[in-house]
């Protein structure tokens, strides 16, 4: 398993797991995805599906291959895997993960899964006005975030982009300076339509890259940042608070 070549990696990524056997899957009526996913339920309010995708097609790389860079495409379950666990286990809350290059065929499986999909604003600037991310551009089904676990944080992010990428930032959320644009990036995402807006809290903090989550590709040294005791405190809750309130995603 993997994935080909992208803006992470110039080789891909090669993970080293197998595949799963979606023939025998399908004959067994997806019944261990049913147990799985029923077992997550009874922990988790919410579930994220990391590469969506890969449910409509997924990456097979030859065992033995030093990278992923050879690979070839195969058909995955489609609806057929969701419409066996609604079968058994009724609605289904579910995350989609639906970023990177995605066919027709995937957008057709989106939409008819009926899942939100995921949006995530330090993708939203490197383009014009019809960019998918930009809020304008989302529909009310979707997750906005301010960046994954694989994305930079936001302070980051903003210290390594281009400067026309900047320009536009600035111009669109109409931030008077750099400093301002992690606030206001979150405030973009807290008022747009999204469902639900995720903000990590390295960018509350307005942390730099050295409190980066993860970095795709390398075997070592991730998901090691920790928030420390004293880093939650009245300021910081009443800064949560008030763009929770103000834009109605707080009870």
């Amino acid at each position: 398993a993997g994935v080909p070549p992208d803006g992470f990696s110039p080789t891909g990524q090669l993970w080293g797991n197998p595949l799963y056997d979606w023939a025998a899957a399908e004959r067994e009526d997806y019944a261990w995805w049913c147990r799985r996913v029923e077992r997550i339920l009874n922990r988790f309010d919410l579930i994220r599906i990391d590469h969506f995708r890969g449910f409509e097609s997924f990456y097979a790389i030859p065992f033995g291959a030093e990278d992923a860079v050879v690979g070839e495409w195969k058909k995955g379950p489609g609806m057929a895997l969701f419409t066996a666990l609604r079968s058994k286990l009724g609605a289904l809350p579910v995350i989609a993960e639906d970023l990177g290059f995605l066919t027709e065929e995937v957008h057709a499986l989106l939409r008819e899964s009926g899942f939100p999909g995921m949006k995530v604003l330090q993708f939203a600037f490197d383009s014009g006005p019809d960019n998918l991310y930009l809020p304008h551009n989302y529909p009310r089904s979707c997750v906005v975030y301010t960046g994954t676990h694989d994305n930079d944080t936001l302070l980051g992010w903003l210290s390594s982009a281009p400067g026309h990428t900047l320009r536009f930032a600035l111009d669109y959320l109409g931030a008077p300076e750099e400093s301002a644009l992690p606030a206001a990036l979150m405030r973009a995402g807290m008022g747009s339509v999204a469902g639900l807006c995720i903000c990590q809290m390295q960018d509350y903090l307005e942390l730099d890259a050295r409190s980066r989550m993860n970095i795709p590709s390398t075997p070592s040294g991730n998901w090691q940042w920790r928030m420390g005791k004293d880093d939650a405190d009245d300021e910081l809750a009443g800064r949560i608070r008030e763009f929770t309130q103000r834009y109605r995603r707080v009870r």
